[in-house]
């Protein structure tokens, strides 16, 4: 993701003025009255499960006992969902109830990572372990699972711990005061020291001064010219591998991924140790699809209704977030996440790259991702959907834009024939992480070429190159 350029003096300020604030916010919300005691009962495996939420389906418990917090401040615990019904599991072939994860928390910056999942069955019997190779921290979201967790699990429990929270807060709140007034003395300070390096101008009188124009810079500089679909892109042969010494080691550390060049797709999983997988995985994404074995399918469930949303241009594609909508699929609820854009399509169906693809990626309880793919080709009109979210591009990358007063109905971003491609994949940008349920639209959307080259206009080309399918089982609806 190219970075912008930012002032070396006042990016630290603002920073420190978002850690003030987040340190008051935290202890405002985690100095609120405990809830009333929820029933308590030993599980099977021995833990001492407390219900913190009860929502319809489900149930979210929480083992005190397990909840240590470590040197670096950071809290793990164990928690669960138990469910009113038995989900099916593809990798076991069998039946779960509840889903027990060892989580670690970040109770000052709000993430979360997932260490290890335990699928149990009904009977209380162990159905499978999983163990996160890669434990990854990620942002929680409000109003969500792990929301609840995250404030029961770092909430005070004594009258110590309350008053430690509170001096710790404090003392980080004096530190990022203490940071922001350094800054600011730094900022004043250089700005002297330029000024008195300057060498001083010649004074002129008005009329013979010239005004000098500020020349403003190009939103985004010149594409070349559009990928068109029709011509699919020759595969290209895998460079030979960089020597791994030091140096080139510290050169990959330096280097973003992107989609061309030394951060290019072919180098990704040597990049950084936890992009491995874009390397070594067998289950990656997109593949070309062909050749799947034709049945009756069941259907997706879409649930879907207007909704606002907030687009931002992350350097790599457009992405739309979404405050509500979810599918349904084998019994199991997935909640939407974001929906983001590649041009060309990623996937290729019998060879055959499509204009675009929108990738509506929705996550689950247990935290398995599902994608929807939806193949965009040429057509004589504009989509709606597609020119609500074009109408509020931000003007700069990784600058969040939330429309006061516009709404998208995501329903019609479907095809109007539900069929659809499924396999078992990967996500398409590193990390590259894999079990990741891809249900590829069979029917395309048609889009405008104008939204087309509006969008080639940002990236002509995001798209990661098909890999290979290493005889995994594709099933298509007939």
């Amino acid at each position: 993701m190219p970075a912008l350029e930012t002032n070396s003096i006042s990016a630290p300020a603002s920073l420190t003025r978002g850690a003030l604030t987040s340190a008051l916010l935290l202890t405002a919300g985690l100095l609120q009255a405990a809830p009333s005691a929820a029933p308590t009962k030993v599980g099977d495996d021995g833990r001492t499960w407390q219900a913190i939420s009860t929502e319809p389906g489900k149930r979210i418990e929480v083992d005190r006992a397990s909840i240590k917090r470590d040197e670096s401040g950071k809290v793990s615990a164990w928690g669960r969902i138990v469910l009113e019904k038995d989900l099916p599991d593809a990798q076991s072939a069998s039946n779960y109830r509840s889903i027990e994860a060892l989580g670690r928390y970040d109770c000052s910056n709000r993430t979360y990572a997932t260490l290890k999942r335990v699928y149990v069955k009904a009977s209380g019997e162990l159905l499978r372990e999983e163990e996160i190779k890669v434990a990854t921290d990620m942002p929680v979201r409000a109003n969500t699972l792990d929301d609840k967790l995250l404030r029961d699990i770092c909430r005070p429990t004594t009258a110590a711990d309350m008053r430690k929270l509170t001096q710790a807060t404090v003392a980080k709140a004096n530190v990022a005061a203490e940071e922001l007034k350094k800054a600011n003395e730094e900022m004043v300070k250089k700005a002297v020291q330029r000024e008195s390096t300057q060498a001083p101008t010649p004074v002129k009188s008005l009329e013979h001064m010239e005004i000098q124009k500020p020349q403003a810079a190009p939103a985004y500089a010149p594409r070349p010219a559009p990928y068109t679909a029709a011509a699919p892109r020759a595969a290209k042969p895998r460079p030979a591998a960089k020597p791994e010494g030091l140096e080139g080691a510290e050169q990959h550390h330096a280097i973003h991924w992107s989609y061309e060049g030394e951060g290019g797709p072919d180098f990704w999983g040597r990049l950084k140790p936890d992009f491995a997988t874009c390397d070594k995985g067998r289950r990656q994404s997109p593949i070309d699809i062909w050749d799947g074995i034709r049945v009756d399918l069941p259907p997706i469930e879409f649930s879907y209704r207007p909704t606002r949303f907030r687009l931002v241009d992350n350097g790599h594609t457009l992405q739309a977030s979404f405050g509500h909508g979810s599918l349904t699929h084998l019994g199991k609820t997935y909640d939407l996440v974001q929906v983001h854009f590649h041009r060309p399509s990623e996937e290729r169906v019998n060879g055959k790259a499509f204009d675009m693809v929108a990738h509506m990626v929705h996550r689950s309880d247990d935290n398995q991702l599902a994608v929807v793919a939806v193949l965009l080709e040429k057509g004589a009109q504009e989509h709606p959907v597609i020119q609500t979210l074009w109408n509020y591009i931000p003007l700069e990358k990784n600058q969040e834009v939330l429309p006061p007063d516009a709404a998208v109905d995501l329903n019609q971003l479907l095809p109007e024939k539900r069929g659809y491609y499924t396999y078992m994949g990967s996500l398409t940008t590193p990390p590259c992480s894999e079990g990741v349920l891809w249900l590829v639209m069979q029917q395309p959307v048609q889009v405008s070429a104008q939204q087309i080259a509006i969008f080639s206009r940002l990236y002509r080309n995001n798209a990661r190159p098909v890999q290979p399918s290493n005889g995994r089982l594709i099933k298509e609806s007939r």
